[in-house]
């Protein structure tokens, strides 16, 4: 049965009504004009001589029609283990310290991508055109890591250096291409080394608005295995880069505590009352991994699974120096950063400057220094405002989708409990996440009808 639809005809009302969410939560409309002066002449600057390394052919692996391409891969054999070339965009040849780009992208924080939208973090002739690893045979500034793994994928060596690079293929997942094959054999080893470390990955199906030729449908989806061994690439490289930085003092990590004991046994009661065995030997993240996400207890499982990867956050790496436990971020189950979108998130640009003034044996250049303290508090910032805008254009669009279906019974499985007096459901088709008033069984299927859905507010409301 197909999606439900929004069709041609409301899509123009939800674009304004889009725009006025957009604005009550400060999102900004369009970069001021210094800034898009200061990028434009920056876009036209000639690259800085770095080492050439266009030898390499890397390639990029990205959802269809993305333009702001952050990293490259490119993948060999080395004995009987691997070596991954890891380039990453590399801004500050484009984004002056202290300059007008600069001051705004740390007014922005991330990237947002609300339904048919980017709110990008610099200007789209930085991000979509000179910063960007485009496959479009101009070759351009990177941070090229080269990390070396053994037979079961344990990092062996690794370093970082500034070069020039060129994307040979700009690839959608699901493409063929001759790397496939070490991405899948890297991607599986590094999935072994999570688990035998003790991370885990929840694999909750997202729930996605998708533009069509004739408007808009939801979805729910599950990432392919392809997105998941391309997403170890970029962990592995965070991984490093952490322990670069711990190993120099200096930086920013990206951190998430433990599980409290509590909150484990909480699951272990969902989990037995929703008839999934958790044998008392298993631990959580291997039963995470045996959990099936199409079946409804499954889904309502992962779901209750969520609330232990609350609490991430940034910290620097001198807060917590002789502090092991503070350093890691624990569903990766090892310290780790971000350094691989400076595109897209504020944070990986400084990150990236300290790992290559490190592994060069240099200075960690005093704008890296002055800004990393100012970090933690714009990344929460955004992404507290990223949440409110992922979470409000949802509800917007599902109020567009279903508003002439008020009446309509649905079919919907229970995930978890909102509050006291409310349960969490998940509707097939359309896919919609909403709540219910009631005191439900966890993995119930029940039958919902639509009683309001107001496109003004932004607003689906569901009653058993």
């Amino acid at each position: 049965m197909p999606r439900a639809r929004l069709a041609a005809p409301a899509a123009a009302g939800f674009e304004l009504a889009l725009d006025r969410v957009l604005a009550r939560l400060g999102v900004p409309a369009a970069f001021p004009a210094d800034v898009e002066a200061e990028a434009e002449a920056a876009a036209r600057r000639r690259p800085p001589e770095l080492p050439d390394r266009t030898d390499l052919p890397f390639i990029s692996l990205d959802p269809p029609g993305s333009r702001d391409i952050d990293q490259l891969l490119y993948l060999v054999t080395r004995g009987s283990g691997y070596r991954l070339y890891y380039a990453i965009a590399y801004l500050p040849w484009v984004v002056a310290p202290g300059g007008a780009v600069d001051a705004e992208a740390r007014r922005r924080g991330q990237t947002l991508y609300p339904p048919g939208r980017r709110v990008p973090l610099h200007p789209p002739v930085l991000s979509e055109g000179a910063a960007s690893l485009l496959a479009d045979g101009v070759a351009r500034p990177a941070a090229v890591w080269q990390i070396d793994l053994d037979d079961a994928g344990a990092v062996t060596g690794a370093s970082v250096e500034r070069a020039l690079v060129r994307n040979r293929a700009q690839l959608a997942y699901g493409e063929p291409h001759e790397q496939m094959a070490l991405v899948e054999v890297v991607g599986k080893l590094r999935q072994a080394q999570e688990a035998a470390r003790g991370g885990v990955s929840l694999n909750v199906p997202e729930q996605t608005a998708e533009p069509t030729a004739d408007g808009w449908r939801l979805a729910f989806r599950r990432p392919a295995a392809v997105e998941l061994w391309n997403a170890q690439l970029s962990l592995l490289t965070g991984s490093v880069a952490a322990r670069l930085m711990l190993d120099a003092g200096v930086g920013l990590l990206r951190t998430l505590p433990p599980a409290e004991p509590a909150a484990v046994d909480r699951l272990r009661r969902t989990a037995k009352a929703l008839h999934i065995p958790w044998p008392k030997t298993a631990g959580y993240p291997e039963f995470v991994r045996s959990l099936d996400p199409a079946a409804p207890h499954g889904l309502a499982m992962l779901n209750a699974c969520r609330r232990l990867f609350r609490g991430s956050g940034y910290r620097l790496v001198s807060e917590v120096a002789g502090d092991p436990e503070a350093q890691v971020h624990a569903a990766v189950a090892l310290p780790y950063a971000h350094v691989t979108a400076p595109l897209r998130r504020l944070v990986d640009r400084f990150t990236t400057e300290v790992c290559l003034a490190v592994t060069a044996g240099a200075a960690v250049p005093d704008w890296v220094l002055a800004g990393l303290p100012e970090l933690p508090p714009i990344m929460a910032e955004s992404t507290a405002q990223g949440s409110q805008v992922e979470a409000a254009a949802i509800n917007l669009l599902e109020a567009f989708v279903l508003q002439d279906r008020v009446g309509d019974e649905f079919e919907a499985v229970v995930t978890g409990y909102r509050d006291k007096t409310h349960v969490t459901i998940q509707v097939a088709d359309p896919a919609i996440e909403a709540s219910v008033e009631g005191r439900l069984d966890l993995g119930a299927t029940i039958q919902v009808r639509l009683v309001e859905a107001n496109t003004a507010a932004g607003t689906v409301r569901f009653a058993v």
